[in-house]
């Protein structure tokens, strides 16, 4: 009861965190969905690094851990170190730069005045609600396994997840963009913290690090080296599946909870934080995490699949006192709530601007008719997410991968509506067209084997489908009509 009680205590911290920023608000859409463009460097890395890690990370992170060992580091954790902040640079600048010039609230917006194209934001729309709501869920079946797992089974975890759903709710309700943001500062910095304190705590428990290795090393040495446990042997990640891995990165520069973040920006200097700090808190989050679903192999053996997904939290269940296990769960639902608000938002704004004010209302649309849809479609993704959470039993981990490999995919779409000039619908429509197909095909093709890579060579099926998007982009946009000059001088300055 000691943990739950800390649980919840925690929760009503968040909200208030997330009300406080209700006074600020100034009652309008473009303070709702984008903070009035006014979010700092500070707020910003916190924005940027909080909505990005998720239970993918936290619990994903552990259990594919637990089962490949030490090469997960160079699966995620080190790529994503080296392209996101790459991305930001070249992407995230200049898409903050045509938002606060164009008025822009979402991704879909830009694309859609890019090309002058409906069908096209039609289509992106309808992939960007097919690939968070995964990506949702991850979060919603984060907080049911924490929860369920850190009372022994005594909560269900159908119970967790009302109150990560419930509790995000609140405050993107209340607080839109402003309350999100604060909410997300609040929240990284508590499962920064948390995380390393988690690692140091079990790690002591199991007698230093030394000690923690040698268990591992005694039960499960493969776990702690890069190739063949034996002469002759298999990695457990081969080069060439590591080597792919470092497509998956690309889709933050799709993800529309990124776009969204980068139009909050007070201005272009607010960018240098998130770009210098950006992996130290990669770092913060990850290393912690991995270790502790290695050095968990240790001590529950036999975990298969999904099961793994529940390492993190027993190690937490066995190693820390009742009030200690209360506070690093805490950590893990903040890691959670962090990404679940942030994307819920901006399906939310998506919905209304995209959809209801662009059809519907033909752009007229009052103040409070923007910030009425947008609540009333985050709470319907939200209760969607809970219900599919109660029937889906996946890998976190995996299920991550599969919706980072569909937006890192489109990447070449956000490419060249940024730097190639002569690039048309065409060749948008083209490219994410390709990978709509190309995706829903190896995923029918790997979702029930985990060790899936294209013809068995150890190729991520992310590599094939971002070469077709690419090349569809390209062909597309060289047989057809060059876009006109007013369209081009509206994005490009000379």
């Amino acid at each position: 009861m000691t943990t739950l009680a800390i649980i919840i205590v925690y929760l009503v911290m968040v909200l208030l965190v997330g009300s406080l920023s209700h006074r600020l608000s100034r009652g309008t859409g473009e303070d709702y969905f984008v903070a009035s463009r006014s979010i700092g460097p500070f707020f910003l890395l916190m924005s940027l690094f909080g909505t990005n890690m998720t239970a993918f990370a936290i619990l994903g992170g552990s259990g594919e851990g637990y089962h490949k060992g030490i090469g997960v580091f160079a699966l995620m954790p080190s790529i994503s170190a080296l392209v996101i902040p790459v991305v930001f640079f070249f992407i995230g600048t200049r898409v903050w730069a045509l938002g606060k010039r164009h008025g822009y609230y979402t991704q879909i917006q830009f694309f859609r005045d890019r090309w002058n194209s409906n069908i096209l934001g039609l289509l992106l729309f309808v992939v960007s609600v097919a690939l968070l709501i995964p990506y949702l869920l991850i979060g919603v079946m984060g907080g049911g396994i924490t929860l369920h797992n850190i009372t022994a089974k005594a909560v269900p975890e159908w119970v967790g997840a009302v109150l990560v759903t419930g509790v995000v709710f609140a405050y993107v309700c209340f607080g839109g963009m402003r309350g999100t943001a604060w909410a997300n500062a609040f929240q990284t910095l508590v499962f920064m913290v948390l995380g390393a304190t988690t690692l140091f705590i079990i790690v002591h428990k199991m007698g230093g690090l030394s000690g923690a290795i040698a268990k591992v090393q005694a039960t499960h040495p493969e776990l702690l080296q890069r190739g063949p446990a034996r002469p002759g042997g298999k990695s457990l990640i081969s080069p060439v599946r590591m080597l792919t891995y470092t497509c998956i990165p690309l889709s933050v520069g799709m993800f529309p909870h990124m776009f969204m973040h980068w139009l909050t920006a007070e201005r272009a200097a607010a960018f240098k934080k998130p770009l210098i700090l950006y992996p130290l808190c990669i770092a913060a989050v990850w290393i912690p995490s991995v270790l502790l679903g290695i050095f968990g192999a240790a001590e529950f053996e036999g975990l298969k699949g999904p099961a793994a997904n529940y390492v993190l939290i027993r190690m937490i269940a066995k190693h820390a006192p009742t009030a200690l296990a209360g506070l690093l769960c805490a950590g893990v639902f903040a890691a959670i709530m962090s990404s679940l608000d942030s994307q819920a938002l901006s399906l939310g704004s998506m919905f209304t601007h995209d959809i209801v004010r662009h059809y519907g209302f033909h752009d007229r649309m009052s103040e409070k008719q923007q910030i009425l849809f947008g609540r009333i479609f985050v709470f319907a993704v939200l209760a969607l997410t809970f219900v599919l959470a109660q029937v889906t039993n996946r890998s976190i981990f995996r299920l991550g991968v599969w919706c980072f490999t569909g937006f890192a995919a489109m990447f070449p779409v956000v490419l060249a509506a940024l730097f190639w000039r002569r690039s048309t619908k065409v060749g948008a429509i083209a490219s994410v067209a390709t990978v709509i197909v190309l995706w829903t095909f190896f995923f029918t093709k790997g979702w029930t084997n985990p060790a899936y890579t294209v013809g068995g060579t150890g190729v991520m099926p992310v590599v094939v489908i971002l070469g077709a998007s690419a090349a569809a982009m390209v062909v597309g946009s060289l047989v057809s009509r060059p876009p006109e000059a007013t369209t081009v001088s509206k994005f490009f300055r000379d």
